[in-house]
């Protein structure tokens, strides 16, 4: 039988995990990265895989985020159901985190030095989500996730043509996310009004303009 976690457990490995994750240890993947693939690196001017790297460390700090949001609902989920998928989210977003990871080093960049602080806030706000309620949680989810969606299109759009490793990371991404989004609204999730929306979209450029470059 499988034992469950108590309060404590889930503080401690939650903290390994946001060790991990803000400090640019990526665990291991549970699929092989997209880019896998692919054979060879594109040739790219310096000014071009500065700005490839800026938009891989833009994202991976996303998957920091992401980590540290599901963590944190699931801690203060009211139902086993909505936590169980809080987990099973968590787990899938370690991929993205991983392959990002990998891609931003493949460019010859570093991560961004900003993750812990991310880390904590994104904790902290789907502590709070999950406090609140299970729908709000859910629907706090949903909203995040378009977001990531909008940035990941946006990014795809700025990639130049030769990078199929960073298309293909970013495509598979983009899938997963919308997946993600769907399943936080069929699940119950509220439908934010768009004022909601906004404030989160204007929260969310602190995020990219700062981690772009450091």
């Amino acid at each position: 039988m499988k034992r469950q976690l108590s309060l404590l457990d889930n503080l401690v490995i939650g903290f390994e995990r946001a060790r991990r994750a803000a400090t640019g240890e990526a665990p291991a993947p549970n699929r092989p990265s997209p880019a896998a693939e692919v054979g060879t690196e594109p040739e790219m001017d310096e000014a071009t895989r500065r700005h490839v790297a800026g938009l891989m460390r833009i994202n991976h700090t996303g998957e920091v985020c992401a980590q540290a949001l599901y963590q944190g609902q699931a801690l203060t989920a009211k139902l086993d159901r909505v936590r169980e998928n809080m987990q099973h989210a968590a787990e899938e977003e370690i991929d993205h985190l991983a392959w990002c990871e990998q891609r931003v080093h493949e460019l010859g960049a570093k991560t961004s030095v900003l993750n812990p602080f991310f880390y904590g806030a994104s904790f902290a706000m789907g502590a709070i989500a999950g406090a609140i309620g299970d729908r709000i949680s859910l629907g706090f989810v949903a909203a995040t996730e378009d977001q990531v969606g909008q940035h990941l299109e946006s990014h795809l759009s700025q990639l130049p043509d030769g990078d199929h490793k960073s298309r293909r990371i970013i495509e598979q991404m983009l899938d997963d996310e919308l997946r993600h989004r769907d399943t936080a609204l069929s699940a119950g999730g509220t439908d934010f009004p768009q004022p909601v929306k906004e404030v989160m979209t204007l929260a969310s450029r602190v995020m990219t303009q700062s981690t772009y470059r450091i």
